[in-house]
């Protein structure tokens, strides 16, 4: 377990208003300019919510995305379970320590270890041995809120704590996007109501790369295309491409990743080969 303090922590966090003067760390935390997205919902969703959950974070397959998540059980189980499936980044907040002892819920120790396998992060800012109460959980909320560039909610009731992470999202002034429902059932009425209030409908995992700043305007043969080269990008081709969430000098890229610029010159030929990138007028983009 480590320790972070000061400038240890991911930058993002500590400019949100009561930033965590301290942070442990299971695992080791993605790099901060690949893209955080927090997916929260329900503990008792519905058979939409879950096939909904897993279909959205299966179409960002390949994409320099990191999955945030709770570790509670129900819609955040299933979030941070499709993520580690889908070859994605996944982060998690539990609403307690980081002690074995401790760690909440009991049901998702497995989980947790999985993802630490997998080279994601299990965060949490209170000491180690402090156990799951009613007031850990909006406290932590406001940490995925605050790490993430937006903020998913798939299925809440309208009283659901689940939308305390929306409003801090709002607050930072974080993207808050909404899966809508059925007008049956209570599970939708969190989400309806933050739609309400200007939310971003999502319905197909498109909508989600559109919000992060992706280009999906390419035919569905391209994206296929595309997702396939995404999918054997190499470590470093995909800690280029979550710099690229706007034109990035060669030079400035090379800085950003400390290396010399003739071995970023030569994965940057790769990646054009693959048509992941493209030049123009001196500047790296996306292709």
């Amino acid at each position: 377990m480590k320790l972070l303090t000061a400038d240890a922590i991911p930058k993002v966090l500590r400019e949100i208003p009561q930033p965590p003067k301290k942070l442990y760390l299971l695992g080791k935390l993605p790099p901060e300019h690949l893209i955080y997205l927090t997916i929260v919902g329900a503990r008792n969703h519905t058979s939409y919510g879950k096939n909904t959950c897993m279909k959205l974070i299966e179409g960002l397959s390949g994409y320099p995305i990191v999955i945030v998540s709770g570790l509670a059980l129900g819609i955040d189980t299933i979030v941070h379970d499709t993520a580690l499936r889908a070859g994605l980044s996944t982060v998690a907040f539990p609403g307690s320590g980081l002690d074995p002892s401790v760690l909440y819920p009991r049901n998702n120790f497995a989980l947790a270890q999985k993802i630490l396998d997998a080279g994601g992060a299990i965060v949490s800012e209170f000491e180690p041995e402090t156990k799951a109460a009613l007031w850990t959980f909006p406290q932590r909320n406001r940490l995925m809120a605050g790490i993430s560039r937006a903020t998913l909610i798939i299925e809440a009731t309208e009283k659901s704590g689940t939308l305390i992470t929306a409003r801090l999202a709002t607050e930072y002034n974080r993207d808050v996007m909404a899966v809508p429902g059925s007008i049956f059932s209570e599970m939708s009425a969190g989400p309806h109501l933050l739609l309400r209030l200007g939310a971003t409908p999502i319905t197909k995992s498109e909508d989600i790369l559109q919000q992060l700043g992706f280009d999906v305007s390419a035919t569905d043969e391209n994206k296929s295309e595309k997702l396939e080269a995404l999918a054997d990008c190499s470590a470093e081709e995909k800690e280029i491409l979550g710099l690229l969430s706007e034109p990035t000098e060669r030079d400035e890229i090379a800085r950003s990743l400390g290396k010399p610029i003739h071995e970023i010159n030569t994965t940057l030929s790769i990646m054009e080969i693959k048509g992941l990138i493209r030049e123009e007028f001196g500047e790296i983009r996306r292709a």
